[in-house]
């Protein structure tokens, strides 16, 4: 990678759509629509900016690899991130903004017949589907709940209705799709929303490039703030 050129990692959907006004408060316009773009780097109105689309769970390991040199992605993936890597956080990546956006919150559902609450007070031993086995085994532990983790990527709201488990851990956002699989929230574990991450390493190579973009990213979380 050129140590003239700066390289954003993001993830396709709502964490690109809504870094979008982040980076014009910066001066910086991305000039293909990933939806239409068969690309997976874009360029932006910059010669020293460049987009690099990858997996949401993929941009902390693009930052601190070298692959990038900045990215956003959820507070979610980060904990995850960490945990994959020995459980505190990282050298490897600078964390200097949370950018507000993508707000959601991590919670435990359940099917809307299922006692959650008479099974956690009777020390029943839970099966709990998640994506994000770190966060939930810290949340459940906490609780003094024993559960046994499933480990799923697809559709966690399955889970419950074919007997796979017996709760979910999962994001949500606005709770329609689990009113839809006939799931009810039972537990809010945290918020969520997206931060900046920043390479160590880039940051020293290339502060003068980097650091105005964190600077307006900064600047403009607080405007919308105020």
């Amino acid at each position: 990678m050129s140590p003239d050129t700066v390289t954003l990692a993001l993830s396709k959907g709502r964490i690109f759509d809504e870094t979008l006004p982040l980076l014009r408060a910066a001066g910086i316009e991305v000039l293909e629509d990933p939806q239409t773009s068969r690309k997976l780097i874009l360029p932006t109105n910059r010669p020293d900016v460049r987009v690099v689309l990858v997996r949401a769970t993929d941009v902390p390991t693009y930052v601190e690899h070298g692959g990038a040199d900045l990215g956003v992605c959820g507070k979610d993936t980060l904990i995850e991130h960490d945990a994959a890597w020995g459980g505190a956080a990282r050298a490897g990546l600078y964390r200097p903004l949370d950018l507000g956006i993508a707000r959601c919150r991590m919670s435990v559902a359940v099917p809307a017949d299922f006692d959650y609450a008479r099974a956690v007070r009777q020390g029943a031993r839970l099966r709990v589907a998640t994506k994000y086995v770190a966060i939930a085994r810290e949340f459940f532990a906490s609780k003094g709940v024993h559960v046994d983790l499933i480990k799923l990527y697809g559709s966690m709201e399955l889970a419950p209705l074919t007997g796979l488990a017996d709760a979910i851990v999962d994001l949500v956002s606005t709770g329609n799709t689990l009113k839809a699989n006939r799931l009810v929230e039972v537990e809010r574990i945290m918020d969520i929303s997206s931060q900046l991450v920043v390479r160590p390493t880039a940051l020293k190579v290339q502060g003068a490039r980097i650091r105005p973009i964190i600077d307006a990213f900064r600047e403009a979380v607080r405007a919308r703030g105020a």
